[in-house]
């Protein structure tokens, strides 16, 4: 089980401006001056969610924030070895629990206040350890477990209406663990939010949508936004603005290595490459004053959050605790913070706020607002794990501040060479006042390389096509060059060749673990009206999968889809007929294999496609 360090960053505005929504340009424009104090629109939704007045709103958040400023000076020793932090309900105080007399004069000399606690964080972490092995195996009902840090115990959740004598078994066995831990009676379970909901969406592939979390930019220039892992556990998955495979924002989980929906967390990434799509750095409050995000913070206990997203729009309440485990259905997640805000299908990856602070993304809840308001209604995952994990930071937008100076142009853009299938190109370097991070390609508006060289070779190209390139550069921050003077270059011809091409790597199916296989195809031209698709696998249950075959352009094109209450093994070699239009023939075809019911085996043998 992970071990989470959170306490070190809370409150302090070490990151840059953060953002939450991916805009094109005609949404785009700079963002709204922030007046001072607490964002008005949080504000509001506090007032109106918590059921307090505005003022009462207004000095919570004021409180918080001199809170945070406490936990940044706390001493080291104590910020790494506390049985936890909260903020004093009625106070609005940092309360920090510890487990001796020295670590409670720090505490108060730091200016918060100290509660004395019979358990350290040495006890906690066996206690919940001890939780999780008990749990591990799946029992009927468990739907998680985490520290309370104000009754210095470990809660256990557990789902009374999917109770069964295993889960009478596993009560047992907690209660033998003495009065450290603590077993809460639930009547539902937690779910990830993904379902379709109008707003303004991403959506992965052909599936329902999901809410863009916080936009951010790697140390080469590249330009990303972080959002629930179970949103992006597809590889190489096209990410779209609009419904029906319309307007690509970019790729989710490039490679398959920037999505986790494990016992590591919820969170996920898209990279941002279309050029038409530009980061912003205003929150969507959808309808209330706008708020412009200053940097990121950790969750704590009675802290005051509210969070963005298509299901719900613009929702607030309180964190009741942090650190949490929280058993899916497909399996357990540590780390997660719970609130009492409502969210409904669609929120997941979306972003949460403590102020002006980012603090999280959305993994998932009980998705209801009627009433909504119990203490784990909403769930979300820290968002400066995901930052840290794959070395981002949040993006500036040119609101808050930082380097705004864009790249010189570059020039002397020429051809070096073609084949049949690519166009190399050279350019002379550019500067900026910091730093030129990287060069990006364009083939008319579509990027389609980024280097750090000044040169490149841009690839899976039809032969005998002739292509307008042009080159734009970017620093750390985003900020990116006009275009180069355009060049025209013309592929090399062929004889078109074979279009018959295979894949005979095994592929493990795994449940609920999305696979894939890519087969590349060099043959020209358009692809056939009716692409062949020829399938050999195993596996105990065909009901069970979903199968689709995703083409170079990124259109996703549904071969099986799950359904169907008895099961059938797999019929060794299955064929497909794909009607396509538009397509071309040369380029990365990708079979997409999720298995969506337990208990199954099998794995993909080969696969072929005639194009």
């Amino acid at each position: 089980m992970r071990s989470h360090r959170h306490a070190a960053a809370i409150g302090v505005a070490a990151l840059t401006t953060a953002v939450l929504a991916v805009v094109t340009p005609a949404n785009a424009g700079p963002p709204s001056p922030q007046p001072s104090g607490p964002p008005s629109a949080m504000v509001t939704a506090l007032s109106r969610d918590l059921g307090i007045s505005q003022d009462q709103a207004r000095l919570r958040l004021q409180r918080q924030e001199q809170a945070a400023v406490v936990a940044a000076a706390l001493p080291a020793s104590v910020r790494t070895s506390n049985a936890g932090m909260w903020l004093d309900e009625q106070s609005g105080r940092l309360t920090v629990a510890v487990d001796n007399q020295r670590s409670s004069d720090l505490v108060t000399a730091a200016g918060a206040l100290p509660r004395l606690v019979s358990r350290g964080p040495a006890e906690l972490r066996t206690l919940t350890a001890a939780v999780s092995r008990l749990a591990a195996p799946g029992v009927p009902g468990v739907s998680g477990w985490g520290v309370d840090p104000v009754a210095n115990q470990v809660v256990v959740r557990v789902n009374t209406t999917e109770a069964a004598a295993a889960t009478a078994r596993f009560r047992a066995e907690v209660e033998r663990l003495g009065s450290g831990v603590r077993i809460q009676d639930v009547s539902s379970s937690p779910a990830p939010q993904s379902d379709v909901q109008p707003g303004n969406p991403w959506f992965p592939g052909a599936e329902s949508n999901c809410s863009v979390g916080f936009p951010a930019v790697d140390s080469g220039g590249g330009r990303h936004f972080l959002t629930a892992g179970h949103c992006t556990n597809d590889v190489n998955q096209p990410a779209w603005g609009s419904p029906g495979q319309q307007d690509r924002i970019g790729t989710s989980n490039t490679d398959g290595s920037h999505s986790v929906f494990n016992r590591e967390g919820d969170m996920g990434m898209v990279d941002v490459t279309e050029p038409n799509w530009q980061l912003s750095a205003v929150v969507n409050t959808y309808g209330g004053a706008p708020v412009t995000v200053s940097g990121s913070t950790e969750p704590m206990v009675n802290q005051a959050v509210c969070h963005s997203g298509i299901g719900s729009g613009w929702q607030c309440g309180k964190v009741t605790a942090v650190n949490q485990t929280v058993v899916y259905a497909s399996g357990a997640i540590d780390g997660l913070a719970f609130t009492t805000a409502c969210s409904l299908a669609g929120d997941s990856g979306g972003a949460w706020l403590a102020g002006d602070k980012a603090v999280g993304l959305h993994s998932g809840g009980y998705a209801s607002c009627s009433p909504g308001g119990a203490p784990d209604q909403s769930l979300f995952q820290p968002v400066n794990e995901a930052l840290n994990k794959w070395g981002l930071r949040l993006f500036t937008g040119g609101g808050g501040g930082g380097d705004t100076t864009p790249p010189s142009v570059p020039g002397g853009v020429r051809v070096n060479g073609t084949t049949a299938t690519s166009i190399t190109l050279s350019w002379n370097a550019s500067t900026d006042n910091v730093g030129v991070a990287s060069y990006q390609i364009y083939n008319g508006n579509s990027l389609v390389l980024t280097t750090q060289n000044t040169s490149g070779m841009v690839g899976n190209l039809a032969p005998g096509t002739e292509y307008t390139l042009t080159v734009r550069a970017t620093d750390a921050a985003g900020n990116r060059s006009a275009a180069s003077s355009a060049v025209k270059a013309r592929t090399g011809t062929d004889n078109g060749g074979s279009r018959v091409f295979s894949n005979n790597t095994v592929v493990p199916i795994q449940d609920f673990q999305p696979v894939s296989s890519t087969i590349q195809s060099t043959a020209s031209g358009d692809a056939t009206s009716l692409v062949k698709v020829d399938v050999t696998a195993q596996h105990t249950c065909i009901e069970d999968l979903d199968m689709a075959l995703i083409s170079p352009s990124g259109r996703r094109y549904a071969l099986l889809q799950y359904g169907g209450s008895v099961c059938h093994a797999f019929p060794g070699t299955k064929s497909f007929s794909v009607p396509t239009s538009g397509e071309r023939a040369a380029g990365s075809w990708k079979l997409s294999i999720s298995d969506g019911g337990p208990g199954d085996t099998g794995q993909l043998d080969r696969w072929s496609i005639t194009v």
